[in-house]
C-alpha cells in the first residue's frame, strides 16, 4: 500500500502549484495549519542546498473533531501532512498522506473509517490541484 496520494506536474511554476494546492484544499474543507519550507531550514540549520520542498500541515477540523473523539491520542498523527516539491527542472510534484495507511497501527475500526472519508476528501483535493 503506497502511503501518499500523488500528483506530478509539467511545465508549471512551484509558486503557481503551492498556490493551487492551497486552493484545493480549502475547496475540500482543509485548512494550513503549519508550514515549514524544509528548503529554508536545511539551509539555515546544516548549510545544504537542496530544492524546493514545503510541507503544508492541513486540517479538516469536522474530521479532526471526530477522530479525537474517537481515539484521543490520534492528535499524535495530525495534521495530515501534504508536500509540495521540486522534482525536475520542469516538475512539481503534490503528495498528501494516505491516512488510511496512517491509521494502520491503530485498532480502531471506526477511525479507520473516518480515516476512508479523508483520504477521499484528500484525493479530491490534490486531484483538483
Amino acid at each position: 500500500m503506497s502511503y501518499t496520494i500523488d500528483r506530478t506536474f509539467t511545465g508549471e511554476s512551484f509558486d503557481t502549484i503551492v498556490e493551487r494546492t492551497r486552493a484545493a484544499l480549502a475547496d475540500k474543507g482543509f485548512g494550513v495549519l503549519t508550514e515549514i519550507d524544509v528548503k529554508a531550514t536545511m539551509k539555515k540549520k546544516i548549510d545544504v542546498e537542496m530544492g524546493d520542498y514545503l510541507i503544508l500541515g492541513a486540517c479538516n477540523p469536522k474530521m479532526a473533531f471526530e477522530a479525537i473523539k474517537l481515539e484521543p491520542r490520534v492528535g499524535a498523527m495530525l495534521p495530515c501532512n501534504v508536500i509540495v516539491r521540486k522534482t525536475g527542472d520542469d516538475e512539481v510534484m503534490v503528495s498528501a498522506i494516505d491516512p488510511v495507511a496512517s491509521m494502520q497501527a491503530i485498532p480502531n475500526q471506526t477511525l479507520k473509517d473516518v480515516a476512508v472519508q479523508v483520504r477521499e476528501m484528500l484525493a479530491g483535493a490534490i486531484e483538483g490541484v
